[in-house]
């Protein structure tokens, strides 16, 4: 391969990867007091899905709803693959990023529970990434805040 090829290869690399982040989806958000529904790929899951493929348990709480919410901020803002991109209240919306993708995650405090719905901006698939990382969260939500 001679240098010309190789910068265009890489060049070319460098595109595509940039575009697998993909833009969030616009349906995102609070629409009749709840969160968007999930396509059918396998690529979203929400505790408002009632199919066994995309449901996925809310995040459960037992202190004061404004002191969960605030308790899930600081599980976001501790993880490294995740930012907080929009903050309304009781709504918190997120990107979270690996090395190739970008997918988008919504928050939604309710009465006793914390509405939960992760998906992929691109592709059919996501290998059950966005289930694992929303099952991840729960765990570090579940156990008590160092102080």
């Amino acid at each position: 391969m001679t240098k010309v090829s190789g910068i265009v290869a890489m060049a070319a690399i460098a595109i595509a990867m940039a575009a697998c982040s993909g833009e969030y989806t616009k349906n995102l958000g609070v629409h009749n007091g709840k969160l968007a529904d999930c396509p059918s790929s396998p690529n979203c899951v929400s505790s408002w899905a009632t199919d066994s493929r995309h449901s996925i348990a809310p995040l459960a709480f037992s202190d004061p709803p404004k002191e969960a919410f605030l308790r899930l901020k600081k599980v976001l803002t501790d993880r490294k693959d995740t930012q907080i991109v929009e903050e309304e209240p009781g709504y918190l919306r997120v990107v979270f990023s690996t090395t190739f993708f970008s997918d988008d995650g919504e928050f939604l405090l309710e009465k006793d529970h914390i509405a939960v719905r992760s998906a992929s901006r691109l592709g059919y698939s996501d290998f059950g990434k966005n289930r694992s990382r929303l099952e991840a969260i729960s765990r570090s939500f579940s156990q008590p805040l160092d102080t």
